[in-house]
């Protein structure tokens, strides 16, 4: 079978490189977004989905808009039979969703967690259970009728990017199963009633509190190692674990100081923290940080 691939990141690659390898499928076309300057100097930098597309002798294809005419019209002329996206990054036009049928691999069990950042957003609800949705695409986001959903259970530890590498390899197979067994999955409309959606992650959302301790976690869980957590002051906690869930402390306070760790109180429940980073400063462990700060128990951490 033939199959036009449309990705962007890590995630898509993977998806990607399985269709390369499965024998009765032939990727004609890659769709990605365009190079971006990346570090200080502004490189220009290819997509992975990219690079790995050329070395793999498939014509890439990276309009800036996927909408504009004569974009529509040149990948219409590219005959398949269907067409696989995976974190491409942009809505595709009812003229390319009506030229083949057209399946996205979502990283969440939809309806819920429609959006940009499902796989986060697990974690900051504390999810016991996540999973990859096959789905017919629809001219909405993320809205198109359910093939199939495949499960995995979520480690009350886990962090991010080990909860997206296991659901990469989920969607890799599940992506190979859809596109041989698609004609014996029936699609189901989904419940909208139920749906709920995420945006992107900024920076911003990585700032935190002292407040509740399973609340912080678990935004350390989402968002390390970007954007990170941090305090007011700028100060990032960078290695940190759920000490209590419950009890009642003063905002930020050493409640007690361990050879390689400190109990920091919360106003619900506390945290263990191992290492943390000042502003324009390397990691250090806690230890050494509350030393130079001549922090002792019955302090702030701030």
């Amino acid at each position: 079978m033939k199959v036009i691939f449309m990705g962007t990141p890590d995630y898509a690659e993977a998806i990607l490189k399985t269709l390369i390898d499965t024998n009765d499928i032939e990727v004609v076309a890659v769709y990605t977004q365009p190079d971006k300057p990346v570090g200080r100097k502004k490189v220009m930098t290819p997509p992975v989905v990219k690079t790995l597309a050329l070395q793999n002798s498939i014509e890439v294809y990276q309009p800036t808009r996927l909408r504009d005419e004569e974009t529509v019209k040149e990948l219409l002329k590219i005959e398949c039979d269907y067409i696989v996206v995976a974190a491409y990054g942009q809505i595709l036009p009812k003229s390319i969703l009506e030229h083949a049928p057209c399946i996205n691999l979502h990283a969440s069990i939809l309806p819920q967690y429609r959006g940009a950042s499902p796989i986060q957003q697990t974690l900051l609800n504390d999810d016991k259970q996540t999973g990859v949705t096959a789905m017919l695409m629809d001219v909405g986001l993320d809205t198109g009728d359910i093939l199939k959903i495949n499960t995995i259970e979520v480690d009350k530890d886990e962090m991010v990017e080990n909860l997206f590498n296991r659901l990469t390899d989920v969607a890799c197979g599940l992506t190979v199963d859809v596109l041989q067994n698609f004609n014996s999955y029936a699609p189901e409309p989904q419940n909208d009633s139920l749906s709920t959606h995420c945006g992107k992650i900024t920076k911003a959302d990585g700032e935190v509190q002292f407040k509740n301790a399973s609340e912080l976690y678990n935004k350390y869980r989402a968002f390390t190692p970007w954007p990170g957590i941090y305090l007011q002051s700028g100060l990032k906690l960078k290695k940190i674990k759920l000490e209590d869930k419950s009890g009642s402390n003063k905002i930020g306070i050493i409640l007690k100081i361990e050879d390689k760790s400190i109990i920091v109180g919360c106003q619900e429940g506390s945290l263990r923290i191992f290492s943390v980073q000042a502003p324009s400063k390397k990691e250090v462990d806690i230890i050494s940080y509350i030393n130079g700060k001549r922090l002792n128990l019955e302090d702030y951490i701030s």
